[in-house]
């Protein structure tokens, strides 16, 4: 019996999916496809970092066709099936990884475990971050070509310093792109639709604006004041669009208020799949920075981006979207919690958002 253990399809400890489907045998499969090499990316977290950087699979993809890509993350669920091989961080993955060789390793987070990962797999070539002698993250640089050695070593001093992160004009994608040597050029981000599309009874009207009214409990330097989202909401719906409020289980209650006290439409929350199918009945949608601002973004969504605390050049809009700031100057950049005696999105109005959702849907 012929076993073709090179092929893309081969699981090893299970029937492959062709044999599964059709009964096929390796011997005289016509969905034989050689693997000729393994890259590795480790992009762990936060969620919405992990969605962002889905498009350097298609440069990877075109210049590595017949390589598997792993991908190991915290979010396995947020890949994409171009994926060939998603895995979540855990004591199995670590074990497979370690006693795996790989030819090219790609680790795009900072974080203490993502780096001391990047280090211990065997791998012919290795970008982004590694650990240094003493356990702390460091840029990989040697035995690199010096543009990609520059481009580890510039998005390795954004996290270190505030100043350098605010002078920064790179966008995210460009930032990660220049790391592993290309020149981002516009490649979208890389979401799939749940199939079936999950069913939601919504209300109907010029267009569907979902208002994405939280960010988590960690960044309350964020959060838009619940009477602004009450005032827009209200706003919204006078002027013929359908509302939709959208968030998790942190923002259930106050949804549950802003429905009460406005008559717009909240379908609950639900579990992240079900989640991206209810952000793709929406037409627009306004939030701040968050996990659903990447979800819209994935999914061709018109967005309208509150943001204070970011550096605004990092966000890649594709031209569908607008970045509103607070008129106040904020002063609390990259901080969870607000320092100052007046909060800056207090001056961020509700007004403000409503030109932006009417000129993005292109309405007088």
């Amino acid at each position: 019996m012929k076993i073709r253990s090179d092929c893309f399809h081969f699981r090893g400890h299970v029937p492959c999916a062709p044999h599964k489907g059709e009964g096929v045998h390796c011997e005289d499969c016509p969905h034989y496809r050689p693997r000729t090499g393994r890259i590795l990316l480790i992009k762990l977290g936060a969620a919405g970092d992990v969605i962002r950087t889905t498009p350097l699979l298609e440069p990877l993809k075109r210049d590595y066709p017949d390589h598997v890509i792993t991908w190991v993350t915290d979010f396995p669920d947020l890949l994409p099936a171009a994926v060939d091989d998603p895995l979540r961080l855990d004591t199995n993955a670590v074990l497979w990884l370690e006693t795996t060789p790989f030819d090219l390793v790609i680790n795009l987070d900072k974080d203490r475990q993502a780096c001391a990962l990047a280090s211990r797999v065997d791998a012919r070539r290795r970008l982004g971050f590694e650990l240094d002698d003493d356990g702390i993250c460091r840029p990989v640089t040697a035995g690199l070509e010096p543009a990609l050695a520059a481009a580890a070593t510039a998005k390795f001093a954004t996290g270190l310093f505030d100043d350098v992160n605010q002078a920064c004009t790179l966008s995210y994608p460009q930032e990660i792109f220049a790391i592993c040597g290309y020149e981002f050029a516009g490649e979208e981000y890389v979401l799939d639709r749940p199939a079936p599309a999950p069913a939601f009874d919504l209300p109907v009207g010029d267009a569907t604006v979902g208002l994405n009214t939280g960010c988590g409990g960690r960044w309350t330097s964020r959060l838009w004041p619940e009477r602004y989202w009450e005032d827009l909401a209200r706003d919204l719906m006078g002027a013929g669009y359908a509302v939709v409020l959208l968030g998790g289980p942190e923002e259930h209650e106050k949804n549950q208020r802003l429905a009460a006290a406005t008559g717009a439409c909240y379908p609950g929350h639900f579990p992240l799949r079900t989640f991206i199918g209810l952000v793709d009945r929406c037409d627009l949608v306004v939030t701040a920075v968050t996990m659903g601002m990447h979800i819209a973004l994935g999914l061709g969504k018109k967005l309208v981006l509150f943001n204070n605390i970011f550096n605004p050049h990092e966000f890649e809009l594709y031209g569908r979207g607008q970045v509103l700031a607070p008129t106040q100057a904020c002063t609390c950049f990259f901080s969870p919690r607000c320092r100052n005696e007046s909060f800056c999105l207090e001056t961020l109005l509700p007004a403000a958002a409503r030109r932006a959702v009417d000129e993005l849907l292109e309405r007088s």
